[in-house]
């Protein structure tokens, strides 16, 4: 029987002398085994880039990616919030599966991931930025991580804040705008600019920075060979705070707005969600400029990706990398007069930009139309590394031909199914779904659920649905606070008091 190559590296890890081998075998196989860079930001509307079609935004570097690899044009999220996202990205599973439903979730123990399977077959992995794991620093297969996090327990514990305190310093913009017990307490600009101000950082310690000078230096380390790294950049996440002089780059007045603005919010998106800031007070002026430091924040990241990407061409490691380019959801960014994300499962806030730059690839410069999930990320990867797939990873290889008819994604409230043409949001009670005709309707504005001229297409999308899930899915998260961290010396000790004292130094800087 011919043993897989992941097979064969689990055979040889059972003896030192075995693994020893193995590891010669792999630097012997260099040309084989690809490196993998993953750029990975946060809420990330899809067309706010230029190689989408965005001629407002400068993003020469991701733009030069998607020229030199695959543009997936109808890429999507399996689920419009973090933490459930980036576990279905690692897995290869749907949420429903993996049961993350919510950012304070723990992934599975025995879950496979991409990481651990690429770790498993010699890999050196790492992750550094935004990762969003409950515990901060889950063992899901990176041998290292530096965080920077945002919210949540996570901002306690991670590299980024305790670099911040040991130099004085505070994100206090971001910290108004994601913890309640500052939000409550926050400036009447705030509100006003909607989180749309300069950071109160100097650039060289703001969190995209931090970031980029993290995995530059993690992509100096790399040997021409089985290396992953993983960069997670908070932004273009509100608040929308990019350092000066990015602050300045884009002049609100000269911003358009985004296809998809109504001059007032639906009743039925209002039901659904009110907003995080009020949609009702969202006014084009204000739009624009919440829209021009988005932009700011996004070509910020992509200066910084441009520099990656020089670093490998020096190292002579571009040509043997695979670089993938994706978020783990949108943001509404005025589609239907909302902003972030939370209400319902429209094009924006599912819909996310998807570019892979293959190893030594001749795809270059190509459109895919095929209706992709960054499910699919995970199998693609470990295809691109010789390897199998994790046995229960539900994603294709976008490599392959195989393509998909039908595109889900789901929410504790929601289940999309989408076709290229037509798209049924399905919510309970069930006189609560929609469902719209994308060709004739692609603002998604006038909900058909329910017309007898689309009874068909409805049956048929709502049938898929229930062929993909299975019915009665429990939506409570998998919680386990206590699950396994990986052992480095740089994640603090679960009862060390470290985030008693942070709390105490957010609280004293912060004035409360």
């Amino acid at each position: 029987m011919k043993t897989s190559r992941r097979n064969f590296f689990k055979l040889a890890a059972s003896t030192g002398a075995a693994a020893a081998f193995a590891g010669r075998q792999l630097c012997a196989e260099a040309a084989m085994q690809p490196n993998v860079l993953i750029i990975h930001t946060d809420e990330h509307r899809f067309d706010c880039l230029g190689a989408y079609g965005n001629r407002e935004i400068r993003t020469p570097a991701i733009d030069a990616l998607a020229a030199d690899g695959v543009r997936f044009t109808n890429s999507f999220c399996p689920y419009p919030v973090c933490t459930p996202s980036r576990y279905s990205f690692l897995s290869g599973l749907w949420v429903h599966q993996h049961q993350g439903w919510g950012n304070l979730a723990t992934l599975r123990p025995g879950t496979e991931t991409f990481p651990a399977i690429l770790k498993e077959a010699g890999y050196r992995t790492k992750a550094v930025g935004k990762m969003h794991f409950t515990p901060t620093y889950l063992d899901v297969g990176f041998e290292e991580l530096e965080l920077a996090e945002q919210d949540g327990p996570g901002r306690f514990d991670d590299d980024y804040h305790r670099y911040l305190k040991s130099l004085d310093l505070i994100d206090a913009i971001d910290l108004e705008d994601q913890r309640a017990e500052y939000r409550a307490k926050a400036t009447q600009e705030y509100w006003q600019t909607f989180g749309a101000r300069r950071s109160d950082l100097p650039e060289e310690h703001h969190s995209t920075t931090w970031i980029a000078e993290r995995a530059l230096s993690s992509l100096r380390r790399w040997t021409p060979s089985g290396n992953l790294l993983m960069v997670g950049f908070v932004k273009p996440h509100h608040p929308f705070d990019p350092p000066a002089p990015w602050d300045s780059k884009y002049d609100p007045a000269e911003v358009s707005l985004l296809p998809g603005w109504i001059d007032e919010p639906l009743p039925r998106d209002m039901e659904a969600h009110a907003g995080y800031f009020p949609h009702a007070d969202l006014t084009p002026k204000a739009l624009k400029r919440v829209t021009a430091f988005y932009y700011a924040t996004i070509s910020q990241i992509d200066f910084h990706v441009g520099r990656m990407v020089n670093m490998l061409r020096e190292k002579g490691f571009y040509d043997n990398t695979l670089i993938v380019f994706t978020s783990d959801h949108g943001d509404y960014m005025g589609f239907h007069h909302l902003l972030l994300k939370g209400n319902l499962m429209y094009d924006p806030v599912v819909k996310v930009p998807l570019i892979i730059k293959y190893p030594r690839s001749a795809s270059r410069g190509a459109s895919n139309p095929a209706l992709v999930s960054t499910v699919d990320v995970a199998p693609t990867i470990l295809r691109q590394a010789g390897l199998e797939a994790g046995a229960n990873m539900r994603g294709l290889n976008l490599a392959a031909p195989e393509q998909r008819s039908i595109l889900f994604s789901e929410s504790a409230n929601q289940l999309m199914a989408r076709t290229k043409t037509y798209k049924l949001i399905m919510r309970k009670p069930a006189e609560k779904s929609l469902f719209f005709d994308l060709a004739a309707d692609p603002l998604e504005l006038n909900n058909m659920y329910g017309n007898p001229k689309y009874r068909r297409e409805t049956d048929q999308l709502s049938q898929a649905i229930a062929s993909w899930r299975p019915p009665d899915i429990s939506a409570k998260s998998y919680l386990d606070e206590d699950a396994r961290v990986i052992r480095q010396p740089n994640v603090p000790l679960r009862n060390d008091n470290h985030r008693e004292e942070m709390i105490a130094y957010f609280r004293k800087r912060m004035g409360l």
